[in-house]
């Protein structure tokens, strides 16, 4: 049975169902990837940014003999932001190749060609069942980055001390748990702004103007999702030069997720992109002593960064992709094959 679902209303029995269907998929998909964690997850499935909404299903197994509900085998929500649909689905291996993922994406496309959005994508991780199930459905590869992981028991803490202080005079840097303070907020978002073009996929863009990206920070807090920024003043004009974002989530948080790491181009070639990496990572030591590791994005052709995370001890994992395709088209090949 599937039918729609609000995670805000959902019992904690579905919930944990949910969770139990993701970490399966987990293990069979990204074994070397930490298991989800239910704290905060609610939040995590619920909150959206201002403007944004997100619509889910879930299909379940047929109710027990004394009447309780069967457990959830699968997960579709579609988040509606700018004009496009971005799809994410999850189907319990048990439950793969019976069909439940084509209707479970055909549910969450026909709402977002009712909504009037043109568009439908879905991030894709290499090498799992889930690429030739999206390229049969006809979606497109669009845009593909590298995913490269950290594992902290391997770090030379002396060595990367070291590079946090190898940059060129007329810089400060500084540490700012839960965000950079209100302050700076203007020239942050303006130093995010100038690489906007450079490396963004479609289906998780920055944030570039100060409103928005207080948003972004309230939104992360309330999934349950706790940001850290260092960032490099550039002494005598005070703009940001330079910044690293990471986030460590509730979900997870073992394993931290690095966001954007940015230096303005009028300050590169100061060795400030490796410096505010590693001061990051000193902090996070102290801040956040649980973690294990730390994953990063990086789109193929951005060498300087790949370059950098190398440095730091970072090891490439797998692509994570970017699939798009025109949701009119999918609706009609999915009722077609069906």
């Amino acid at each position: 049975m599937v039918r729609e679902w609000d995670p805000r209303t959902a019992s904690s029995a579905e919930i944990a169902s949910l969770l139990d269907t993701l970490n399966a998929v987990l293990a069979a998909d990204l074994p070397q990837d930490p298991p989800w964690r239910e704290s905060s997850l609610r939040e995590y499935l619920a909150e959206v940014m201002p403007g944004e909404r997100r619509i889910s299903w879930i299909a379940e197994e047929d109710p027990a003999a004394d009447g309780s509900p069967g457990a959830i085998l699968g997960q579709v929500h579609v988040l509606l932001l700018g004009n496009i649909g971005v799809l994410e689905v999850l189907v319990h291996p048990s439950a793969r190749r019976s069909g439940l993922g084509r209707d479970l994406v055909l549910r969450a496309a026909r709402r977002v060609y009712q909504e009037g959005f043109e568009s439908i994508g879905v991030e894709v991780v290499g090498d799992t069942p889930a690429v030739a199930f999206y390229e049969s459905l006809g979606f497109s590869r669009e845009y593909v980055e590298t995913r490269s992981v950290l594992d902290l028991s391997s770090v030379d803490w002396a060595e990367l001390a070291e590079m946090s202080t190898g940059l060129g005079a007329g810089y400060q840097v500084q540490f700012h748990p839960g965000g950079p303070p209100d302050e700076l907020i203007e020239a942050y978002a303006r130093a995010k702004a100038e690489i906007r073009d450079i490396e963004d996929g479609e289906l998780r863009p920055s944030s570039y103007d100060p409103q928005r990206l207080r948003d972004s920070l309230d939104c992360l807090h309330r999934r349950g999702m706790k940001p850290y920024i260092v960032l490099a003043l550039h002494e005598q004009t005070g703009e940001v030069a330079g910044l690293t974002e990471v986030v460590v989530p509730a979900q997870h948080p073992t394993r931290a997720d690095q966001y954007d790491t940015i230096v303005v181009q009028d300050h590169q070639g100061y060795g400030i992109d490796r410096a505010i990496k590693a001061r990051m990572l000193l902090e996070l030591r102290s801040a956040e002593p649980q973690l294990t590791e730390v994953q990063t994005w990086n789109a193929q052709a951005n060498e300087a960064m790949l370059k950098v995370n190398a440095e730091l001890g970072y090891r490439t994992d797998r692509d994570w992709c970017e699939y798009s395709i025109d949701v009119a088209e999918l609706v009609h090949r999915i009722d077609t094959t069906r």
